[in-house]
Parts: structure tokens; C-alpha cells; sequence
């Protein structure tokens, strides 16, 4: 099992979830967040939006799969996520091993709790 967190562009995550509709992918957290990478924070129009600020506004998604759909998820999201031929700040993806996931209302456990 993995967890995959994606940061992305605020104005991506609909076509992020729609792709992700595409490949059945539907168990999604989505959070409001706010952070900086390469773009340091600078205040700049970016997609005719101005940010001001040390952080700028971001998309985080949390998404729990079995390992067979890592590499979907991984497409679904650099799909929607990237602006064109590729910007700074298109966002980033991080893939972590999950220990374990317990569905609470049935106490199943593991892939089965997941899916």
C-alpha cells in the first residue's frame, strides 16, 4: 500500500479529479494549503492571479492505493497538474509506504480497508 501527497495549482484540481475519475481512482482528501518551493514565495501575477506573500495558495491531495495503482494515480495528477510544456510551481508528488489503514465501520484492515 501507498500514500501518495500531490501539491498542486489551485486552478488544476479539477482536471486532476477528473483524470482520477478516469482511472477509478475516487478515495481523495483534498486541503486547501499554503507553502513555497522554487518560487520562493515572491509576489508575482501567475495565471493572472497576483500573490503577495511569502506563500502562495495551494491544492494538497492525500490519496491511499494499493500498490497496483500508483502509477495511475502518478499519471492522473502530472496530467492535470502541469501547465502547458511545464512551469515552477506546477506542484509535486510524494509517494510514501503505508503501514496499515483500518476501515472503521467494518474493522477491515489493510488493501481490503483501502479499496
Amino acid at each position: 500500500m501507498k500514500y501518495v501527497i500531490a501539491v498542486i495549482q489551485p486552478d488544476r484540481l479539477e482536471a486532476v479529479m477528473q483524470l482520477l475519475e478516469e482511472k477509478e481512482i475516487h478515495l481523495v482528501t483534498v486541503s486547501n494549503v499554503m507553502g513555497r518551493g522554487r518560487q520562493k514565495g515572491i509576489a508575482a501575477v501567475y495565471r493572472s492571479v497576483k500573490e503577495a506573500g511569502s506563500l502562495l495558495k495551494k491544492i494538497k491531495l492525500e490519496i491511499a492505493v494499493n500498490d497496483e495503482f500508483v502509477p495511475a494515480v502518478k499519471d492522473a495528477i502530472v496530467q492535470g497538474a502541469r501547465s502547458g510544456d511545464g512551469h515552477i510551481g506546477d506542484g509535486k508528488i510524494f509517494v510514501l509506504d503505508l503501514e496499515d489503514c483500518m476501515r472503521i465501520r467494518t474493522g477491515e484492515t489493510g488493501a481490503e480497508a483501502i479499496g
